[in-house]
C-alpha cells in the first residue's frame, strides 16, 4: 500500500484510487505542475486534498463557488482535518483571524476565493504561511475562452511569484482543447503537464426530445424514473409551477432558486440529500457543490447557454456509475428565446458604464474614492431608483464584474458566525457573576464546537427552535455578549452585497477592455451555436457529440440515446450507415439526383442499405424531394 493509498483508507475509508487520482497526486508531489482534466463527480477533490496531506504545510485551495468551499471545510473538519474557507462578505477581523492560524499550522487546507488573492491583507499574510500546494479547482475560469471566465482568477500568476516554489494542481472537468492549453499557459506552468480522464459516462444516456407539451413529457420522466431527480427550468417562477404542478401529480418535489434567502436554500438542499426520491425544480442555481450520488435523472426544459453548462448539469446524475438518465425538452420557440437573450447578455457599452455609474451613485461613493468599499443593495430596488431595465442590469453588473471593476455576493456567503475572544477560565467567571446568562452560555457551548478556536457557524431559527423562543431573542444574547467583548458576531446579511475592486472612475472615463469583451461574445456566439447543433441533431450519438467537443476522437457510440434508438431502428450497422451517409452528403449537395441514379453510383453498398438509409434521412428531413423527383441534401 503506497502512502497516499494509507491518507486515502485513514481519512475516507476507500481501499483503492479511481482512475488517474494517484497519477495527478503522484505527480504534483514530484513538484510538477499539473492540469487534471476529470469529469463531474470524478474524485477532483480527493486528488489535492490527499497531495497536501502526505506533505508538511498547507494548500491553498483556489475556488469561485461559496457552497463548494463550506460543503468542503465541513466535509474536511467531520474527518478531523483542520480546514477554514476566506470569501467576500467576511470582516477584516474575521479573515486576520483565519490567516493568523494559517500560519500558525492551525490549518491543513486555506479555501479562498480568487477575488481575494490581490487584496493587500492576502499577500502580506500568504508569504509567511508554510505553503505546499496552490490548488486550482474550476481552473477553466482562468481562460477568456472559457465558458465561465472570472478575470478574478488571473490573480493566480502574481500568487505564483509570491510562492516560486510551490506547485500548482489545475482542475476542471469541462475544457476544450484550446481552453486546456490556455490554463496553462495563464497559471505559468514550467511545462505542459495535463491528465486527462475521459468524459464519457457510460451509465449516462443523453435524450433530446422536440416537445411542446413538455410538462406531459416530465410527468411520464418522472413516472417512468424512479428515485431522486433535478429539473432544471428557466425562471425563478418556473421552478414553484413545475414543483407545484409534480406535488398535484403525487411526486415528492420541492423548488429552488437564488431569490431564496439562505436559511431556506440550506434547509431546501439538507432535505433534498437526505430524502430518496424527491424531485427538486430549479434554475441553474441548484448543484454547484452537491455531492449526491443516486440522482437518478436531470431533465431540462430549457435550452443551456453552453455544452460546458449542459454536460456539468446534465452530469449530476448517476454519480455512483448506476444506470441514470439525462433529458432535455425543447421546442422551436425555445431556439429563438436563446438567440435572443444571447443578445441581451451583451448590453450597449454606453449603457455599461451608466450602470457602473449609477451603481456608485447608489452606494455613495464619490469619483477617486471606494476601492475595497462593500455595500448592500438589491437589484431590483436599485433598478426602480434610477429607471433602468432589470435584465441589461443585471447582465452589466457581470460585465463589470468580469471586467474587475465591482464584485457582488449572496447573502449565503455571510452566514452568521461566533467565536468566543476570552478562555474557559475567565468565561466561567463570567457565567459565575452574571447567573442570567449562565444558562443561554451553556445552551451555546452545547449546540456549537470549536468556538474557542476560530469563527464557527451559527443558526439563530434552529437554535430558537431548541430553545423553545423567538430567533430574535438569541440574537439579542448574541449582541449583549459581543457588547461585553466575550464574543465576536457576525449576524447573517439578509441583502446582497457589491464591493467596489477599485476607486470609482468618472463615467466618460472608465475604461472597458471593449476589445476582450466583443472577442468573448464571439466565443460565445460560437458556443450558443454548437449547443444550438446538438439539440436540433436527429441522426449522431448524442455522447459522441459530446465527447467530440470536447476533444476526445473515435469515440463508439452508445447505442442508447434518442438519436441511436432511432437509428437502430432500420436494419443497416453503425459503420455502413456512416459510410452511406458521407457519400450521399458529397452526391446531394452537388446537385438533385433519383434514387436510382444514387443507387448506381453507390455499387459499394447493396441496394436494399442504400434505400433503408435514404428512408431514414427523409423521415429525418436531412434528405428532401427536389422537382422530378429527385432527391437533394437539405443544406
Amino acid at each position: 500500500m503506497t502512502e497516499y493509498e494509507k491518507i486515502l483508507q485513514q481519512y475516507w475509508g476507500y481501499p483503492k484510487f479511481r482512475a488517474l487520482q494517484q497519477e495527478i497526486i503522484e505527480s504534483v508531489c514530484q513538484g510538477r505542475d499539473t492540469l487534471g482534466l476529470m469529469p463531474t463527480g470524478g474524485g477532483k477533490s480527493i486528488t489535492f486534498q490527499v497531495a497536501a496531506l502526505s506533505k508538511p504545510g498547507i494548500c491553498i485551495v483556489v475556488t469561485p463557488l461559496i457552497a463548494l468551499m463550506k460543503d468542503q471545510v465541513d466535509n474536511l473538519k467531520r474527518r478531523g482535518i483542520r480546514a477554514v474557507a476566506i470569501y467576500s462578505g467576511m470582516s477584516r477581523d474575521e479573515i486576520e483571524l483565519a490567516f493568523n492560524n494559517c500560519i500558525l499550522g492551525d490549518y491543513k487546507f486555506l479555501y479562498i476565493s480568487p477575488e481575494r488573492l490581490k487584496t493587500q491583507l492576502f499577500i502580506d499574510f500568504v508569504t509567511k504561511m508554510k505553503v505546499n500546494l496552490l490548488a486550482i479547482d474550476e481552473s477553466h475560469c482562468i481562460s477568456q475562452w472559457g465558458y465561465d471566465f472570472r478575470p478574478s482568477y488571473l490573480e493566480i500568476a502574481n500568487v505564483r511569484e509570491l510562492l516560486p516554489k510551490v506547485p500548482v494542481l489545475a482542475l476542471t472537468a469541462t475544457a476544450t482543447p484550446d481552453v486546456v492549453d490556455d490554463i496553462q499557459e495563464k497559471l505559468n506552468f514550467k511545462e505542459k503537464n495535463v491528465f486527462s480522464k475521459s468524459f464519457e459516462r457510460k451509465n449516462l444516456t443523453y435524450n433530446v426530445f422536440e416537445k411542446n407539451d413538455k410538462i406531459g413529457a416530465l410527468l411520464q420522466i418522472c413516472s417512468k424514473n424512479k428515485g431522486t431527480g433535478i429539473v432544471y427550468v428557466g425562471t425563478r417562477k418556473e421552478t414553484i409551477e413545475v414543483a407545484y404542478t409534480l406535488q398535484q401529480n403525487g411526486f415528492v418535489a420541492d423548488f429552488y432558486h437564488g431569490g431564496l434567502d439562505a436559511k431556506t436554500r440550506t434547509k431546501k438542499q439538507e432535505t433534498w440529500m437526505h430524502t430518496p426520491n424527491e424531485i427538486m425544480v430549479s434554475t441553474n442555481a441548484f448543484g454547484m457543490g452537491i455531492d449526491k450520488p443516486d440522482v437518478r435523472f436531470v431533465v431540462h426544459l430549457n435550452i443551456p447557454e453552453s455544452l460546458e453548462a449542459y454536460f456539468q448539469e446534465a452530469g449530476r446524475a448517476g454519480r455512483d456509475e448506476k444506470e441514470s438518465q439525462a433529458y432535455l425538452f425543447y421546442n422551436e420557440q425555445d431556439i429563438q428565446k436563446i438567440k435572443l437573450n444571447f443578445e441581451r447578455k451583451y448590453p450597449p457599452f454606453d449603457y455599461i458604464r451608466q450602470v457602473y455609474d449609477s451603481l456608485a451613485n447608489y452606494c455613495s461613493i464619490g469619483v477617486g474614492e471606494g476601492e475595497g468599499v462593500s455595500a448592500d443593495y438589491d437589484l431590483m430596488d436599485f433598478c426602480k431608483k434610477f429607471k433602468l431595465s432589470p435584465l441589461e442590469t443585471m447582465n452589466s453588473i457581470k460585465i463589470l464584474e468580469e471586467e474587475g471593476l465591482i464584485l457582488t455576493s449572496d447573502p449565503e456567503e455571510t452566514q452568521s458566525k461566533v467565536q468566543i475572544l476570552v478562555n474557559r477560565t475567565e468565561l466561567y467567571r463570567y457565567q459565575v457573576s452574571n447567573s442570567n446568562l449562565d444558562s443561554f452560555v451553556k445552551f451555546l457551548l452545547r449546540n456549537y464546537t470549536g468556538l474557542f478556536n476560530e469563527l464557527t457557524y451559527v443558526n439563530e431559527v434552529e437554535m430558537a427552535r431548541k430553545a423553545n423562543c423567538a430567533p430574535e431573542v438569541i440574537s439579542n444574547y448574541l449582541s449583549y455578549l459581543q457588547k461585553m467583548d466575550l464574543i465576536l458576531y457576525h449576524p447573517a446579511k439578509q441583502t446582497p452585497v457589491v464591493v467596489f475592486l477599485r476607486d470609482r472612475k468618472e463615467k466618460d472615463s472608465l475604461r472597458l477592455n471593449e476589445k476582450r469583451i466583443l472577442e468573448r461574445k464571439a466565443r460565445q456566439q460560437v458556443r450558443l451555436e454548437a449547443m444550438i447543433k446538438y439539440v436540433t441533431n436527429k441522426n449522431h450519438c448524442r455522447s459522441v457529440l459530446l465527447l467530440e467537443y470536447f476533444g476526445e476522437k473515435a469515440v463508439a457510440r452508445c447505442g442508447n440515446c434518442d438519436a441511436c434508438l432511432s437509428r437502430n431502428e432500420i436494419d443497416v450497422n453503425a459503420l455502413t450507415f456512416d459510410y452511406i451517409v458521407d457519400d450521399l452528403k458529397k452526391m446531394l449537395r452537388t446537385e438533385p439526383m433519383s434514387i436510382s441514379d444514387v443507387i448506381a453510383k453507390l455499387p459499394q453498398h447493396s441496394e436494399r442499405e442504400v434505400r433503408e438509409v435514404i428512408k431514414y434521412l427523409l423521415d429525418k428531413e436531412k434528405i428532401v424531394y427536389a422537382s422530378g423527383a429527385r432527391l437533394q441534401w437539405n443544406s
